[in-house]
């Protein structure tokens, strides 16, 4: 089966799971400065309805995201805006002159349910996997802290072949 381009939705819907990393990998977002406008620029973009956003993390150096473009925004524009908008927010805001970002992104078409929730699943444990917090709530750069706004999971999704496949899948974080 053939790929379905980017800027099309199948049955009404299109989800992506995105990861980009920041430029050599540093630890950019180490710093509650850093990470909080790294957050305000997704939250500022996805209240100007250019992408819904079901999910994120933003670790030391890099983020992921679920995200669905709004209707007429490519993937490709969405993403322009999140990391584009962020670089200008150091520039003038911080007057940092900083490279924040390696080349490119990385994207994942979501397929179904359980694809879905496997995403969204890793997008909350990484915090975890990566021994920064011992509960996923307690990470404040992410969807799963509170009081973040975020737009419900999409509607139209294929449901998942077996139920139980979903736990299958999953694994535990790896040993340290």
């Amino acid at each position: 089966m053939a790929k379905p381009p980017r800027d099309r939705t199948v049955d009404g819907w299109n989800v992506y799971f995105v990861t980009a990393s920041t430029w050599g990998h540093r630890s950019l977002f180490q710093t509650d400065r850093m990470a909080r406008l790294f957050v305000d620029t997704i939250l500022h973009y996805r209240k100007e309805g250019k992408f819904s956003l079901h999910e994120f993390v933003v670790m030391p150096d890099h983020f992921h995201l679920l995200l669905s473009p709004a209707s007429g925004v490519a993937l490709e524009r969405a993403v322009q805006f999140i990391k584009g908008g962020f670089s200008y927010r150091v520039r003038k805001e911080l007057g940092s002159g900083v490279e924040v970002w390696e080349r490119g992104y990385v994207d994942h078409r979501i397929r179904d349910v359980s694809d879905y929730m496997r995403h969204a699943e890793y997008i909350r444990r990484n915090p975890v996997c990566a021994h920064l917090v011992a509960a996923a709530e307690e990470y404040l750069y992410s969807s799963a802290s509170w009081g973040f706004e975020l737009d419900p999971g999409p509607q139209g999704l294929k449901p998942e072949n077996d139920k139980n496949s979903l736990m299958a899948r999953l694994k535990p974080c790896p040993p340290a």
